[in-house]
């Protein structure tokens, strides 16, 4: 390959983060100081990661590792595949986010990434596994501007433990353009979503979640809340989450026969009662249990 692909090209630069490690049951266990970068010279493509695990609990002897991590990937816009020696996978661009599958030797995992690049921003999560079974999660917020490093830190050092919430006394709305893209990572336009929350009480709300544009939809939810798990029973969706910090991990089902697997991360979560206004989302659409849709964007709260 003489160039880089279109994906490559848009993640190119060096990206600084302290995400929060999690274990299964959303308790946060501590950061990971983490460089990375995907360098491509000579038609080769290589993924650098160097950093440490600060804290980590019953999980620390898991995650640290004595060596930086460095693996292979052959590049492309439709595929991604990640050669080794340290991950071996693969992942799916979908414009500015990327659904990776594969397993790391060293931390003895499967992962499941979600990473969303919003221009020098990166919203990353890691789900982690052993089989079925989750292990925990990796998550928080990069930049590869070198003047927003210091801030960056802080602010995850300060914000990374914040627990994803939503305002439980009054009324909101988070709305924004998604990009949409077909399972085969055409793109399809903007999708327009809109979310409105009417509490009902300080654990239960009402939700009105409406997609306009190439997709429509208009679902009304009860969703109730029970520390960082949720339930959402019906009458037009059902399912459930659960948090882990500032991002939530759905999986809904629709009486018609679609259903939606999603991240909804709270860009500026911040310690306290109060809720955040950035929402980043990122969600799998399927129906009649096959991929269809991918979307994401930002909804930003008025």
């Amino acid at each position: 390959m003489s160039a880089p692909s279109e994906f490559q090209q848009r993640i190119a630069g060096e990206w600084v983060g302290r995400p929060s490690l999690f274990d299964a049951e959303g308790t946060w266990r501590g950061f990971e100081d983490i460089r990375r970068s995907s360098v491509f010279a000579e038609g080769v493509t290589t993924y650098y990661m160097d950093g440490g695990l600060t804290g980590g609990g019953d999980l620390a002897g898991r995650f640290a590792l004595g060596a930086p991590f460095a693996f292979g990937v052959r590049d492309s816009d439709a595929d991604r595949i990640y050669t080794g020696p340290d991950f071996f996978g693969s992942g799916q661009p979908y414009g500015g986010f990327v659904d990776a599958n594969y397993y790391g030797p060293g931390w003895q995992v499967s992962l499941k990434t979600w990473n969303q690049t919003l221009g020098d921003t990166q919203v990353y999560s890691s789900v982690l596994y052993q089989g079925p079974a989750m292990v925990g999660v990796f998550n928080g917020i990069y930049t590869r501007d070198p003047a927003l490093t210091e801030e960056r830190i802080a602010n995850e050092t300060r914000c990374g433990a914040a627990i994803f919430t939503v305002p439980t006394k009054d009324k909101s709305r988070y709305a924004g353009d998604l990009e949409l893209w077909s399972a085969g990572q055409q793109p399809l336009g903007r999708l327009r979503m809109e979310l409105e929350i009417d509490p009902v009480n300080l654990l239960v709300a009402e939700h009105r979640l409406v997609m306009s544009g190439p997709v429509e939809s208009r679902w009304r939810i009860t969703v109730r809340r029970d520390g960082v798990r949720s339930f959402h029973e019906g009458p037009d969706v059902w399912g459930n989450g659960n948090s882990y910090g500032r991002a939530n991990f759905v999986r809904l089902h629709t009486a018609d026969g679609r259903r939606l697997i999603g991240r909804e991360f709270m860009m500026d979560a911040e310690p306290g009662m109060g809720a955040g206004s950035r929402l980043a989302v990122v969600y799998q659409m399927f129906e009649h249990n096959t991929l269809t849709a991918v979307m994401h964007g930002v909804l930003e709260r008025s």
